[in-house]
């Protein structure tokens, strides 16, 4: 069952934009042609949004091939499909990559074992610490000046082959 998603490339140095396009076509198997603008809170910087189809964990893959250049901050959204929950990746600099599953409406899901998990393995106090980290907090912190920037900007759509 085919499910679908967005590579959001928040910030990239110029001399990446083309490497990257490359690693999106390897993952999609189909050609790929940016429209790369100026991200304005990095300047320098490019950024560029592109909506995907494919199967099943093609999030995942694009979100691998993306994480070898850790200098770009980046998103990948991959929306649920029967058997399979939705997936969000997160990359910035120095961080690194961060991962969760998502629901319908795009809200991180924390299941049952992983309250549990965190309930039993930290003070009371540090509780929120810990659920922040678990949700991805700093993450959504960080990026969140790269969104506004991308807000009105060109969005190429793509389709996985195969």
């Amino acid at each position: 069952m085919p499910t679908r998603g967005v590579v959001y490339v928040h910030s990239t140095p110029l001399a990446v934009c083309s490497h990257v396009e490359w690693a999106i076509a390897r993952v999609l198997a189909a050609p790929v042609n940016l429209h790369w603008t100026a991200q304005p809170v990095d300047p320098g910087a490019r950024r560029a949004e592109c909506g995907w189809t494919g199967r099943s964990g093609t999030g995942a893959e694009l979100a691998a091939a993306l994480r070898q250049w850790p200098m770009i901050r980046f998103e990948v959204t991959e929306e649920p499909s029967a058997g399979a929950d939705g997936e969000r990746f997160m990359h910035v600099p120095g961080r690194g990559l961060f991962r969760a599953a998502v629901g319908a409406a795009g809200d991180i899901q924390l299941g049952e074992d992983r309250l549990r998990s965190i309930m039993a393995s930290v003070r009371p106090e540090a509780l929120a610490h810990a659920l922040d980290k678990a949700m991805g907090t700093a993450w959504d912190a960080e990026l969140e000046p790269y969104r506004y920037a991308g807000d009105g900007a060109p969005v190429t759509l793509l389709t996985r082959v195969g």
